[in-house]
């Protein structure tokens, strides 16, 4: 942890109404202020406690304090950093061991995720058993998307029309294995909007997942994989279209101490910097958009996914309210933390409920899962999709 980060806090209390956590509880300790005491004086001497490890185990990483703050105090970098150091230091119950243990050996690796695939229909009926063996079981369990139909990319996908451009486009884990049809409409919508696509095969985890949880050296393994296989690619720019991973992947330079040979974007921060060229075909539909964590706050791309939508004929936009409030999901918070990010779930999917709308869209894999899983349970029914699925239906003419 660095003390010059810490001493940025003036304790002045604007992070406080944006802290999920805090809206939760209400405690101190479980606000970014809080923490970064806590941070204090673990640095000046105070041994990480179990209590202490709990507060920052309790924190989403949502990075809505972040934008929140006018002191420019960078609690990204300090929860990262304290993360690492809870790992380190911090001996956890042999329960919590191994739910970590299962969790961080399964879903950074897309083959192991691939064996779950024909289990996954079983999922919601046996989530309630699970959960009385251990609350984080019945959370996966009970998050379980209905996958789709698995759906090979090629290596390259050729553009419709004149090449404008040549990208990269990372494929993940969660999104690659239970949602394929998000990347599989994300290499048509850039192959219609002129550009051809570079899927490396060898591509893996980008290692966002063990970043956000103080895993340092599995992610720098993770990331210099994922590195290399873009470099030997040869393209200088990477799209991403899950926010965890953009804005994990955005921050390379800092965990492998030195610059990609590539720049990293987010999808509708790409297509909105390049402009469009493909004819929009009318939706008419209703869509609720919802603002991933770590694409609003960690990366600052809010405009740029609402221009998109709105530009599609006949399609309606409406705002969530408490938009900036975390659903709950934040990388694998839902898998360790389900008592909260259920309670955190159930707000969000009441939001949705008052916007009427009939399609819910979010760019990251873990949202989609969180608020449908949290819908479900209030009875609503909403359909989900990501944005470059909506794209693809207007350019292709399609109805959702």
């Amino acid at each position: 942890m660095d003390p010059k980060l810490i001493n940025d806090c003036v304790h002045c209390g604007f992070c406080l109404p944006t802290c999920p956590t805090y809206a939760l509880w209400g405690e101190e300790m479980d606000s970014p202020r809080g923490r970064i005491h806590l941070m204090k004086q673990h640095v000046e001497g105070t041994p990480i406690t179990p209590e202490m490890a709990g507060h920052f185990d309790a924190c989403l990483g949502c990075m809505a304090c972040v934008t929140a703050c006018p002191s420019g105090v960078q609690y990204d970098r300090l929860i990262e950093l304290t993360r690492v150091e809870v790992e380190r230091q911090h001996v956890r119950e042999p329960e919590d061991r191994a739910v970590r243990g299962i969790v961080f050996s399964l879903f950074p690796y897309p083959r192991r995720l691939r064996l779950l695939r024909p289990t996954m229909w079983l999922a919601e009926r046996m989530a309630p058993f699970l959960a009385r063996v251990n609350p984080s079981l019945g959370a996966m369990a009970a998050l379980a998307p209905r996958v789709a139909r698995r759906q090979r990319l090629p290596r390259l996908v050729r553009a419709r029309g004149e090449r404008r451009a040549t990208v990269g486009m990372l494929t993940g884990c969660v999104q690659r294995e239970f949602f394929p049809q998000v990347n599989a409409a994300t290499a048509r919508v850039l192959a219609l909007e002129g550009c051809d696509v570079v899927v490396p095969p060898e591509q893996g985890c980008c290692g966002a997942l063990s970043v956000h949880s103080g895993r340092d050296e599995q992610a720098r393994r993770l990331a210099s994989r994922t590195v290399r296989a873009f470099e030997r690619a040869g393209v200088d720019t990477v799209v991403v279209n899950a926010a965890g991973c953009g804005s994990s992947m955005k921050e390379y330079a800092e965990l492998l101490e030195h610059e990609p040979a590539f720049r990293v974007v987010d999808l509708s921060e790409y297509l909105a910097e390049l402009g469009p060229v493909a004819k929009r075909h009318p939706l008419p539909v209703t869509v609720a958009y919802h603002d991933a964590c770590h694409l609003a706050h960690a990366q600052g791309v809010r405009a740029q996914p609402r221009e998109l939508l709105g530009a599609i004929p006949e399609l309606e936009l409406r705002e969530i309210p408490e938009s900036a409030i975390c659903c709950g999901s934040a990388g694998t918070y839902n898998l360790l933390r389900p008592d909260a990010a259920r309670d955190l779930g159930d707000r969000k999917a009441k939001a949705v409920g008052t916007t009427g709308a009939e399609l819910l869209v979010s760019a990251n894999p873990g949202c989609t899962m969180q608020i449908a899983a949290a819908m479900r349970r209030s009875g609503a029914t909403i359909r989900v999709a990501h944005t470059a699925e909506v794209l693809d239906a207007s350019l292709r003419g399609v109805l959702l």
